[in-house]
């Protein structure tokens, strides 16, 4: 009986110490552990001069792809986005989480989008033709490719 007690016990204390490392909500990929995250707004300042970097982020989503949830992309205090595509297309994310909270994990990457890949990404958001034509221009933008993610809980 007293082996029970003391197993229970045990048990008990391991599932109150583990779920203290991870954030509470939706787990995709890997999920993500707390410690060291950053908010979105602070990657660029993070990358430096470098252009690729591991680390966690917390930020806002602004849009996802509406055709399979493949990509979504983060709002940045300076008024651009930050695109989170998905490790070997491993997971993806709900169509309909715009304004939610994410944790991701991963790399940020600094890179210059072609302009069919920006227009590709457009037709993936349901943007109008016209919004897809005025796209003419590459774009340089951090791209992060995430090998985990976690919905916030509201």
């Amino acid at each position: 009986m007293k082996k029970i007690i003391l197993s229970a016990i045990f048990c008990a204390f391991a599932t109150f110490a583990f779920a203290q490392d991870a954030f509470q909500g939706q787990a995709f990929g890997e999920g993500v552990k707390k410690g060291g995250e950053i908010t979105a707004d602070k990657v660029d300042a993070t990358l430096g001069k470098g252009n690729k970097a591991d680390m966690k982020v917390v930020g806002e989503v602004v849009s996802v792809c509406k055709k399979k949830g493949c990509f979504m992309n983060l709002k940045m205090s300076n008024g651009e986005t930050m695109r989170v595509e998905f490790k070997d297309y491993a997971f993806f994310m709900p169509k309909d989480i715009e304004g939610r909270k994410v944790v991701i994990d991963g790399f940020a990457e600094r890179k210059t989008t072609s302009v069919e890949d920006l227009k590709h990404y457009a037709e993936d958001q349901k943007k109008s033709a016209e919004e897809i034509a005025k796209i003419t221009q590459p774009k340089k933008e951090i791209i992060f490719e995430a090998k985990g993610v976690v919905l916030l809980d509201k």
